[in-house]
This record gives C-alpha cells, structure tokens and sequence, in this order.
C-alpha cells in the first residue's frame, strides 16, 4: 500500500512540475521599464487632478465659513477635515501606485503592498482614535452649554 502511495504521490508532483516551475518562475519577472513609466505618469496625473479638486473644495469651504457663524464653523471643520483625509487618503494612494510600479518583481510588489496596508490600518486607527476625542469634546462642550443655558433660565424663573 505504501509503495501505490509513494507511486500516486510521485506521479501528482511529476504532473504539476511544469506548474510549479512556472510559477517560481512568475515571482520573479521583471516589470519592464515602459509599464513602470506609463503607471507613473497616470498617478502623477491623478495626484494634481487630486490636488486640484483640494484646492477647490477649500475655497468652497472657506465662503461656506465665512457666510455663516456658530455651528457651522463646526461644521464647515467637520467638512475640512473630512476633505483632508480623503486628499491624504488619494495622496497616499498614489504614492502607493508609484511604489508599487518600481517594483521590478512580484515579491518586491507583494512586500510594498503588504507595508501599504499596514500602513493604512494604523491611518485608520489613529483617525479613529482622533474623531472619538473630538466627538467627545463636542459632546462635553455641549452639555457645559446646555447646563449654562439651563442655569440662565432657571435662575430667572426663581
């Protein structure tokens, strides 16, 4: 029974020879330098149209603080800063592309991608992180608000 084992087991890795070849083969081929180009050129391209629609979303933002006061200013830094993690999101992003299309082998790929990911969930982790303690600012300085208006109608009333 061991040898019909041994036989099957040989005959499967004799099979999928040409398979496992192929792919050592395939983690180390080389990008060629005109792919590595074109993906860069695209990415700098989105990166300034990036830039681009920034710039125009603060100008929006800037005549939207400006027409209005008080909680809106909240709002209008809510919006900003909504609006800057997506440019830091998209620059990022990009600079991922570029990275990744300098890569001249599909390990180097699969390492570079490995470090964007981590380095987007520690992103993610620290926003949310700042968004809790600013949220519960907004809760806190709230309350303190309604408690001095309270106070203010309260003490009227007695």
């Amino acid at each position: 029974m061991t040898t019909e084992t041994n036989s099957v087991l040989n005959s499967v890795k004799e099979a999928f020879a040409p398979v496992t070849e192929a792919f050592t083969k395939l983690q180390n081929l080389e990008v060629p330098e005109a792919a590595r180009e074109f993906v860069k050129k695209q990415a700098e391209a989105a990166k300034t149209r990036a830039a681009d629609a920034y710039a125009g979303s603060e100008k929006v933002t800037n005549v939207i603080e400006t027409a209005v006061a008080g909680s809106v200013t909240e709002a209008a830094k809510i919006s900003r800063n909504i609006q800057q993690a997506i440019y830091q999101d998209a620059e990022a992003f990009f600079a991922g592309i570029d990275k990744l299309a300098s890569a001249k082998s599909l390990s180097e790929a699969a390492q570079i991608q490995s470090d964007m990911v981590r380095a987007r969930g520690e992103l993610f982790v620290s926003r949310a992180k700042a968004t809790t303690e600013y949220l519960g600012k907004l809760v806190t300085d709230g309350a303190k608000t309604a408690q001095d208006n309270f106070a203010k109608v309260y003490g009227k009333t007695a």
